[in-house]
């Protein structure tokens, strides 16, 4: 399970990308009054993998630690192929000062409609700066971050869903090469000028990995894969198995009560992206507060249904830190929750691959793989 965005700490080499002193959960909890209240996730060890305020240290923790990247970026496409083994050395490109005319004048061409924006914006102001003229003139709303995405939003009434998603595809087959980026994301919305909001139709196009993952590796070991919320998406569906889609945490939530209900076996790889996509990202302090109390109640339900030969691993893809002047990504370890078999209180801090090495000697033992990752059970 990714608790999208919540980082522990800043990585030693935070600074090459602006995020020098960034800590989402530490920051957050002492930004909260009171600290965070999770008494689930304190009862696993959260409070012992890092010092938060509100999360006291567990006198009994289970497996806890922090995972680092081994390449580079800070993006949930190089955070989630990293968990299941996929490096990549170099950082995908970004496009913070908008994209290149001729760029532009390239995708104009591919999706059959003209753009507008294209700055580096945060997602609901460039709807609310842009949407009245996108009504007018029907121009994608089109704009960048400092993390490797081009999204492209569009009004409901004026670029039908399905259209606009057509526009997001001839995109990424233009976005590739020297500009791969790693996500081309949809943003539908809807509203009034001045009450616009965006809907739960969200989609990302991804690239494909360029290496094999664990997941692929898990396929052919003849494991059921089942992956929940954007997974899939961020994987291109290269070994994905069957996708449950969910938009929200309660959806994703939902998706996997009824998969530990429905399942007794495999892999359910399953993000929960409120944190990053509705909270960190807007710096709402409270509310990813909530977001991780909600959780909580969740990750209690869950440990009340694991039977002996489950695992349950809680990480994260990256940082978010509602705290720093920008809203994009911050460059951060992730936490490590492991619960499995009989109890264990050890610490392991290691490699975010580590993760799909795990998974994959726990539901393959027999199998040995070489791609990166160490796994933290024996």
């Amino acid at each position: 399970m990714v608790l999208d965005a919540c980082g522990v700490g800043a990585l030693p080499d935070a600074y090459r990308y602006g995020d020098e002193g960034a800590d989402t959960l530490g920051h957050l909890a002492a930004t909260v009054g009171g600290g965070l209240r999770l008494p689930v996730l304190e009862r696993l060890g959260l409070g012992s993998i890092v010092a938060l305020e509100g999360v006291a240290p567990s006198p009994r923790p289970v497996l806890h630690g922090r995972l680092r990247p081994l390449g580079a970026g800070k993006d949930s496409t190089a955070g989630h192929w990293e968990l299941m083994g996929v490096v990549s050395e170099a950082a995908p490109p970004t496009y913070p000062q908008g994209v290149p005319a001729e760029l532009v004048a390239e995708l104009e061409r591919a999706m059959g409609h003209r753009v507008t924006c294209n700055a580096a914006y945060n997602g609901v102001a460039a709807i609310e700066h842009y949407g009245t003229e996108h009504l007018r003139s029907g121009r994608l709303i089109l704009y960048t971050s400092v993390d490797s995405v081009l999204q492209l939003a569009a009004h409901t009434d004026r670029v039908p869903p399905e259209q606009l998603y057509g526009a997001c595809r001839a995109a990424r087959a233009v976005m590739r090469g020297e500009h791969a980026v790693g996500r081309v994301i949809a943003r539908p919305f809807t509203g009034e000028p001045g009450r616009f909001h965006r809907t739960l139709g969200r989609r990302d196009y991804a690239l494909a990995p360029p290496a094999r993952s664990y997941l692929q590796e898990l396929d052919d070991a003849g494991v059921a894969v089942h992956s929940v919320g954007k997974i899939a998406d961020l994987f291109a569906g290269v070994g994905t198995g069957a996708h449950h889609p969910a938009a929200n945490n309660a959806q994703a939530i939902a998706a996997i009560d009824s998969l530990l209900q429905a399942q007794d076996d495999g892999l359910i790889f399953a993000n929960l992206v409120e944190t990053d996509q509705v909270y960190g990202h807007r710096q709402d302090i409270p509310g990813f507060a909530r977001a991780l109390e909600l959780i909580d109640a969740a990750v209690g339900g869950w440990l009340g249904r694991l039977h002996e030969g489950d695992l349950l691993v809680i990480t994260a893809d990256h940082g978010c830190d509602p705290t720093t002047p920008g809203t994009d990504h911050t460059r951060e370890y992730a936490p490590l929750l492991a619960v499995f078999g009989e109890r264990q209180s050890n610490r392991h801090d290691g490699a975010l691959a580590d993760v799909g090495a795990s998974a994959l000697r726990w539901l393959a033992p027999r199998v040995s793989s070489p791609l990166p990752g160490r796994p933290f059970l024996s």
